[in-house]
This record gives C-alpha cells, structure tokens and sequence, in this order.
C-alpha cells in the first residue's frame, strides 16, 4: 500500500553533486521520518541521512556531514537528498525508507532495521 520511489540517481564525477529525490505514495499513513541508505556492492548497508517531518531534525553520519543534506516537503510527501563534493566512496545504490513510529521509540533511527517501508533504490556513480 504504502510506495516509496526515489529518483536522480546517475553518473557524476569526483566533487560533482546530484539531488535524489523520494516520493511517498499510498494514500494516508503514519511516519515519523524518513531516511537514506546506501549500500555498495559486497558491503553493509549505510546510514545516510534521517529527518522529521514534523520539525524537520536531521541528523547524519560523520562520513557525509557537511557534504549532504536531507530535506523534505511535507505538502508534497517528498524527501530530498541534496549531495555535494561526491566521492568515489559514495558510490552504492541509495535507498530511502519509512518510519512509521509504531512499536519504536527512537527519534531518528540510524538503524535500517527500524524502518518500515523502503523504496527500489536509484544507482549513484562517482567517477575518479
């Protein structure tokens, strides 16, 4: 029911920027907030990016602090994942997921595990 799809995933080079965008489909539903993900080939997936809808608190990783930044429009159910200064090490398939806040009681969970709902993924490259 609930529909996560991302989109602005691509091919940039070392120090480029892209925007990844996720639109949250599926008529009315709870979340407390959104994430980003990512995850390489043969590696763990990782904690990007988190924010509130309500409030709008982000909170990030040391590994892109400074590089990204995570928005959302509530009008319009969609999150942002604004990149910048994008390294090789960037490179994974970056996903963004939904939570909902039933049975949780973390405020911006760093875990994938927390989260509900998850979209297809969009492919960010970095060339060096």
């Amino acid at each position: 029911q609930v529909r996560l799809v991302e989109s602005g995933g691509g091919l940039v080079q070392t120090g480029g920027s892209l925007r990844l965008s996720c639109a949250v489909s599926g008529g009315t539903f709870r979340s407390i907030a959104m994430g980003w993900f990512r995850q390489a080939p043969g590696k763990e997936r990782e904690f990007v990016a988190a924010i509130r809808w309500s409030g709008g608190t982000s909170y990030y990783p040391d590994s892109v602090q400074g590089r990204f930044t995570i928005s959302r429009d509530n009008a319009e159910n969609t999150v942002y994942l604004q990149m910048n200064s994008l390294k090789p090490e960037d490179t994974a398939v970056y996903y963004c997921a939904l939570y909902s806040g039933y049975g949780g009681k973390a405020y911006l969970p760093a875990s994938p595990t927390a989260y509900d709902y998850w979209g297809q993924g969009t492919q960010v490259t970095v060339s060096s």
